[in-house]
């Protein structure tokens, strides 16, 4: 089975084209006011429109409410949601089945401990991301894309009974590292693709899909 990646946080039309160009299977539209990656309605349904059906079109949200996830989706047609925030089970499973969208839940890892979570929602969400925890006092600190990883051995050899993704701190210099050690088969990256924080460079992306496509 290859891997696979999705570029998370696309803003502008030149990401979108070098994430389809290169072959990403998913790409990440964020609607986290606070990111600087975060995008509007109408400029993620821009930006959708510019990838082909084949590319999944995953909203990132933190804990959202239902009036927001029914504003977006009323405009941009969203393969998935994306969950970064401290959604329980029950409002994982509450969404999946009102808006009859698949729903991915990010696991924030720092330690062993922090994934014990991971079970409780194997039966609420679709797919699970595991990102790292960001730093207590870490300046600006968002909920995911901070350009921080986790101890990728933490993760090795375990098995979910459903699919799942890496993230955090990945860039076309460690991918190769991150899927040996952890098994991942799909990588998510936010940062790692970035000249500025928020800004995708398409070079970069086009190093990482490169990476990636050679394991």
């Amino acid at each position: 089975m290859p891997v696979t990646a999705k570029i998370c946080g696309v803003n502008a039309p030149e990401a979108v084209a070098a994430a389809v160009r290169g072959g990403a299977s998913h790409i990440g539209l964020n609607f986290y006011p606070p990111s600087p990656r975060a995008v509007t309605p109408s400029q993620a349904a821009a930006l959708a429109a510019g990838a082909p059906g084949a590319v999944c079109k995953v909203g990132l949200f933190v804990d959202p409410d239902d009036d927001t996830l029914a504003a977006v989706l009323a405009g941009v047609a969203l393969d998935m949601l994306q969950f970064h925030g401290v959604e329980t089970p029950g409002r994982v499973a509450a969404v999946r089945e009102r808006f009859g969208v698949p729903v991915m839940k990010a696991i924030h890892v720092a330690g062993a401990d922090d994934l014990a979570a991971a079970g409780a929602y194997a039966e609420a969400a679709d797919w699970l991301l595991f990102d790292a925890r960001a730093p207590k006092g870490m300046a600006d600190a968002l909920p995911g894309g901070n350009a921080v990883s986790f101890d990728w051995r933490l993760i090795a050899g375990r098995r979910w009974p459903l699919p799942w993704m890496l993230s955090g701190g990945l860039e076309a210099g460690n991918v190769a590292e991150a899927v040996e050690v952890s098994g991942a088969r799909v990588v998510d990256v936010a940062s790692g693709v970035e000249d500025r924080r928020g800004h995708k460079d398409p070079a970069m992306i086009a190093a990482f899909l490169a990476a990636v496509a050679t394991l």
